[in-house]
């Protein structure tokens, strides 16, 4: 959440700006528009002292509402169990008369927006028919592929409503009758809707400083938050109604020091932390080495020796008497098969008389 820093807004002023803008706008209207002042939209343009860094949607709650009744608002229900798509229909428009709401004109339950309206032109054409699109909290995560980019291109995406809450008439009222300022962290600024033409000066001033409240309190910065703000309407300039002081500049540079002492800090025990790590692998390594110096060679056992040893030096002491024989039988066989061989190759010799 944002920190508490005091901000308040010039009511004076910002009632003057309210004149000057009607003015402009009653200058600039015609006999056929003096019946769409409801049209006609005024908004708050904030700019901010630095851009977020994460997404935010803040619901703003006014206390004077700025639709018309005359809206049609469309509202994505839940498939309710062992129920068709008519009987969903007809069981929460019975839940909305019994808990007094008037301001939701059609139902649409999830089974029927992922049949009836599947094709791309269908998708159109329902975004064209209505005003304002609320959904069941349970539903809410299923929509976005379902409804296609043109939901979120002009801003009409469904708004949450819990609808087993028991106050379900004064939450629903609340979120038609109230606006919503989307924080992106790809700009310092931002629009909210807080009234329109047909309103009077006392009412959007104080839908003007109802907003900057809800503002300042729900973004999640630090530091000072709102660095200027503008009310303006479709085809008016941009009229300033708040402007921070300087005093912030100097808020905002010390804590940008502070941060970066913080980092130095941080940076500082990083060192400090490698250096004792090594220091230590140091000292435990030359411990190791002067344990090894200091070590006392040991004495070391004589190994008997093998079998394998003990029958070659016995084989080295035997008489040669036997290995004698065998070498003298071996070349007689030898004789023999040569002189088989030399019987067989014999030539016959012719006699000469």
């Amino acid at each position: 959440m944002a920190d508490r820093v005091e901000v308040s807004l010039d009511r004076a002023q910002v009632k003057k700006a309210v004149q000057a803008l009607q003015a402009f706008l009653k200058s600039k209207s015609t006999g056929d528009s003096l019946f769409l002042d409801e049209t006609r939209q005024i908004s708050l343009l904030f700019t901010l002292w630095k851009i977020p860094k994460k997404q935010q949607n803040i619901r703003i709650p006014l206390p004077h509402g700025q639709r018309p009744d005359t809206e049609e608002v469309c509202l994505f229900t839940r498939d309710e169990p062992h129920m068709t798509s008519d009987q969903t229909q007809r069981f929460y428009k019975k839940l909305l008369q019994l808990k007094g709401v008037k301001n939701i004109t059609e139902i649409i339950p999830y089974k029927v927006l992922t049949t009836e309206y599947k094709p791309h032109e269908a998708k159109r054409r329902l975004l064209g028919n209505f005003d304002m699109f609320l959904s069941d909290d349970r539903v809410r995560r299923l929509l976005p592929s379902h409804l296609g980019k043109h939901f979120y291109l002009r801003k009409r995406e469904p708004l949450c409503v819990n609808l087993r809450s028991k106050q379900l008439a004064r939450d629903i009222h609340r979120v038609i009758q109230g606006t919503n300022m989307k924080v992106n962290n790809k700009g310092s600024c931002c629009m909210a809707r807080i009234g329109h033409a047909g309103m009077t000066a006392d009412e959007v001033t104080e839908n003007v400083e109802a907003a900057f409240q809800a503002v300042v309190a729900k973004l999640r910065t630090k530091g000072p938050v709102i660095k200027l703000i503008h009310m303006k309407s479709q085809t008016s300039v941009a009229l300033p109604i708040y402007n921070s002081s300087l005093t912030h500049l100097t808020v905002l540079e010390e804590a940008e020091h502070a941060q970066l002492r913080k980092k130095e800090k941080a940076a500082a025990r990083k060192l400090e932390n490698e250096v004792e790590k090594a220091l230590k692998k140091q000292t435990v390594a030359t411990g190791e080495e002067g344990e090894k110096d200091d070590k006392i060679p040991q004495l070391v056992p004589m190994a008997t020796p093998s079998k394998k040893a003990k029958l070659e030096q016995q084989m080295e002491k035997a008489p040669k008497a036997a290995v004698t024989k065998k070498a003298k039988k071996a070349p007689n066989k030898r004789a023999r098969k040569a002189g088989k061989t030399d019987f067989k190759v014999k030539r016959k010799v012719r006699k000469v008389k």
